[in-house]
Formats: structure tokens, sequence, C-alpha cells
């Protein structure tokens, strides 16, 4: 009788002296150990060898092609500033006097003449002017909000009190961005 290998025998179950169950773990094991060297091989294949080379190929565009696809600092000056303008016009303002922390990561107190606005940096100067009464008040903007539709800005209590809105909890006001 020939001898046969754990593979043979796996095909005619016929195994010299060893339980098919071994041929089978061995067969298992084996594959196993290529599958991994096929994933590592593919793993480690290097896509670009130098990325010098990779940039040193492209072709660079000219200065004239640059400036006219760049806009230029004024322009994105300009763009933002009309941007600020428009989230910031006329619309209707609530005040809260309740909160932990901001969404700059403040301490909200009520007390201080701070703003929520949706869009406008933080830090920024807005003067909010009553247009029923008149009355403004210069807040800076230290938190997001506010989350209800038709509503510009939300105040702080205290600046809720100078614009004299305390009563009516939210009123028509007009923004204008300082800085």
């Amino acid at each position: 009788m020939a001898s046969t290998s754990c593979f043979d025998a796996a095909a005619s179950h016929m195994v010299l002296g060893k339980p098919k169950h071994l041929c089978r773990r061995a067969f298992r094991l084996l594959a196993a150990a290529f599958t991994a060297a096929m994933l590592s091989a593919c793993a480690q294949s290097p896509v670009v060898g130098n990325k010098s080379s990779l940039h040193s190929a492209s072709p660079q565009p000219s200065p004239t092609q640059v400036a006219a696809i760049t806009p230029r600092r004024s322009e994105n000056v300009r763009r933002r500033q009309t941007a600020q303008a428009q989230n910031a016009s006329d619309g209707l303002a609530s005040y809260y006097r309740y909160g932990s922390k901001t969404a700059s990561g403040e301490k909200f107190n009520a007390g201080e003449l701070t703003a929520a606005h949706r869009t406008l940096p933080f830090g920024t100067r807005v003067r909010v002017t009553n247009v029923a009464t008149g009355r403004s008040v210069t807040v800076r903007v230290n938190d997001r909000g506010p989350f209800v539709n038709g509503r510009v800005i939300d105040v702080s209590h205290a600046a809720a009190e100078s614009l004299g809105m305390v009563q009516q909890g939210v009123t028509k006001v007009k923004l204008d961005v300082l800085q």
C-alpha cells in the first residue's frame, strides 16, 4: 500500500494511523495561514515609493492661473461681511436666564450682556435694537441658538432688561454687526 498524505487522506477518508480530524485541522490551519499571508502582502505593498517624485511629476499651474482661480483677500472679507450682514438682520429676539454652560465653553451668566446666534462667530459684538421702543444694547455672541423658527437671536436676561422686552418675552429687533 502506498503512503498517503493528510490531503490525500482527506479526499479518500483513509489515513495511515492518524485520525481524520487531525488532517482536517491541518488543512484549515494551512488555509488560514495562506489567507493571512495574502492579506499581509496586500497591506504592505507600497502604492508610491517616493512622494516627492509624485509631486514633481504633476504639472504646476502658472501664477496667472493661480490668480485667476484664487479670490482676493478683499473679496473674501467682503463675502464674509455680506454673509454676516445677511445673518444679522431683522427678526424676533427672545431671552434666556437659565443655563450652565454656553456653546463657547464659558459659564453662562444672565447678568452679562451676551447673546446666542446661530452663525456669527463667538466674540462678535452685535448691536440689538428693539424696533418698537428704539432702545439698543451691544451684546457679545458666546452661545448658539435660538433654535426656534423665526427668531434671530437669544439675548441674556440683562440685555433683555436693557431692551425693555422682559414683559413681552419676544420682540422684533434689528441687528447690526459691530466687529
